[in-house]
């Protein structure tokens, strides 16, 4: 949804433009999301090909396997495989305007994770998280900005998803999934985040009068950050994973040349 060259393609043909993007995060970490062409994809029921990397279900884990180059100014590789297993693939859809032309689908939200990579300091188990967005047109046709986070407490996981559509309208949606249960709940009060290194304006849910705060930079860029964030939700301190996205700016012509640094454009594949 990202790439400049599926933008600048007129978005025609989506198949002709995939890609995995991988980012570690820490010393030594490198982000690589290369858009190539129609050659490199394969798919079948259960696997998902990208030139040198795949997703594919293995009974009841997802097992992604990566070998991609890191994008500048990091370069270098990214192999190894990252194992997936969900504790329950829940059947919540979240259609993000009223002609369905956005769906936020949580398959996952609360999960085991276990990565091992080639590069020290990238082999650790821990939380993991599988969620998906689908949509027939460009985000930025219908957002302003949105904001989501996925926080882990002592009976599974909470995922807030809020965003602001360009007729003003705003989404406010929590799921909380505990077990094989998953359920819409009413969410707790907005709470902002101070703005990032590029004054994106970010927020997120907390019990009235916290205050949540950065705890662990992720990515940071123009249009879109991903942090750690600790907040407190139902009286429980809980650390998870927060993004925020500034569809105005990223609808900006100068955006796109800028990311085309980071995202190159491999066409071809053997």
């Amino acid at each position: 949804m990202f790439s400049p060259w599926y933008a600048w393609s007129g978005r025609r043909d989506p198949e002709n433009h995939v890609c995995i993007n991988v980012a570690t995060y820490g010393p030594g970490g490198r982000f690589a999301m290369t858009d190539r062409g129609r050659a490199a994809l394969r798919q079948s029921a259960e696997r998902f090909t990208v030139g040198p990397s795949s997703l594919h279900w293995r009974g009841d884990r997802l097992v992604i396997d990566v070998d991609e180059r890191g994008a500048a100014p990091r370069f270098g590789h990214i192999r190894g495989r990252i194992t997936l297993t969900p504790h329950a693939v829940t059947s919540v859809e979240l259609p993000l305007t009223q002609d369905g032309a956005h769906v936020w689908r949580p398959f996952a939200p609360s999960a085991d994770i276990d990565v091992d990579l080639d590069a020290p300091g990238w082999r650790w188990q821990g939380h993991g998280y599988f969620d998906a967005n689908f949509g027939t047109r460009a985000l930025e046709a219908d957002f302003a900005s949105w904001s989501w986070g996925r926080f882990p407490h002592r009976h599974g996981t909470t995922c807030f998803y809020d965003a602001t559509r360009l007729d003003g309208s705003r989404i406010g949606a929590a799921v909380r999934v505990e077990g094989s249960e998953a359920r819409m709940i009413d969410p707790p009060p907005v709470a902002r985040l101070p703005r990032t290194l590029w004054a994106l304006r970010r927020e997120t849910r907390a019990d009235a009068g916290h205050s949540p705060r950065q705890v662990l930079p992720m990515l940071d860029a123009p249009f879109y950050c991903r942090s750690a964030v600790e907040t407190r939700i139902d009286g429980e301190m809980t650390t998870g994973v927060h993004e925020a996205l500034d569809l105005r700016r990223f609808r900006q012509p100068w955006m796109k040349p800028m990311l085309a640094v980071r995202v190159p454009r491999r066409a071809g594949w053997p």
